[in-house]
């Protein structure tokens, strides 16, 4: 970075701290959110305990660095709070695999069947679903539902596919994926352990079934941050999720080696946001994420169900 991009940067975390402060705000950064944003925000984590940390802090504007869904649900969360999502375009391919009219006519098709919503889904469809889950706990939730009951699992079908596994149960499937994890191949898997022997792979459930089959231990990012914290200095780590994991795991773990499981792992969406994007927002109070209030109770009674089963996980969210 040369001096002028230097100054800029400087500047801007300047502005960003005093409208902050002059708006009472917090700023919450999803793990994939380039290392910047990830460096300004007030906590770091993933989209579920970002959402409850909103729901529980004194603050009543959220500017949430990640993508729309994200936002839908510190919304849903927080009804008392504004929350901001810096840029108006950051929306998520997996959310977008399913619709609610598309959750109502599969509920049509497979009358009493338990339909199992990833949080990674629009409010709309959060609406329609009995109980939300997240790649941390999809297990136990499956595995919580009455075995004579069918259960829809949406909208992802890699999830799915790797709770099914587990809980040795037959679940109906969306057709639907994050892109960014399904790149992950196996041929890029053993790409990377012939280039780094003796690392461990760790990789995301939202991979490819034949592709997890590959790893040495597979989590969500708080699963991935907790497993490695407990292995000892000097272990090195092939890792199989966004790339922005990374900037966490190393900051996290200075005494270990961190390497991405493929160029390929990068979320546009994720991506997005900049510093300008952060100021901006707080600046302009742009741009407000709203969700009906039928919708919200709806939703949240899903996301309520869920925290009924699981419980107070163990966090992972930082403060920055």
């Amino acid at each position: 970075m040369d001096s002028q991009s230097v100054k800029i940067t400087q500047e801007l975390l300047r502005q960003i701290a005093i409208l902050k402060d002059e708006r009472e705000a917090v700023i919450l950064a999803h793990n994939y959110q380039p290392p910047e944003i990830q460096d300004v925000a007030d906590y770091t984590g993933d989209s579920l305990e970002l959402s409850m940390i909103a729901a529980k802090t004194p603050a009543k504007l959220i500017l949430f660095c990640g993508v729309r869904f994200m936002g839908e649900t510190a919304a849903i969360l927080s009804p008392d709070k504004i929350v901001l999502l810096p840029v108006l375009e950051a929306g998520c391919t997996l959310a977008e695999y399913a619709t609610a009219a598309q959750i109502r006519e599969m509920k049509k098709q497979h009358p009493g069947a338990v339909v199992v919503t990833y949080v990674n889904s629009s409010a709309e469809v959060k609406a329609e679903t009995d109980i939300c889950c997240t790649s941390a706990n999809a297990v136990e939730i499956v595995r919580s539902i009455d075995r004579n009951r069918p259960i829809i699992f949406a909208p992802d079908y890699n999830l799915g596919h790797y709770a099914a596994k587990m809980t040795q149960r037959e679940l109906i499937l969306w057709n639907g994926c994050c892109p960014t994890h399904a790149l992950l191949s196996t041929f890029a898997v053993a790409k990377a352990r012939k280039k780094w022997p003796g690392a461990q792979v760790i990789m995301h459930p939202e991979c490819k079934p034949e592709t997890l089959e590959l790893a040495d231990f597979i989590g969500s990012t708080s699963g991935m941050l907790k497993y490695v914290k407990k292995q000892p200095a000097g272990t090195s780590f092939i890792v199989g999720t966004e790339a922005g994991l990374l900037h966490r795991l190393q900051k996290e773990n200075p005494d270990k080696v961190f390497h991405v499981a493929s160029e390929y792992l990068i979320c546009p969406m994720m991506k997005m946001t900049t510093l300008k994007d952060v100021r901006d927002s707080l600046e302009k109070m742009q741009y407000v994420v709203t969700v009906e209030e039928d919708v919200r109770q709806r939703a949240k009674a899903a996301v309520d169900a869920m925290l009924r089963h699981t419980g107070a996980a163990s966090p992972t969210a930082i403060k920055g």
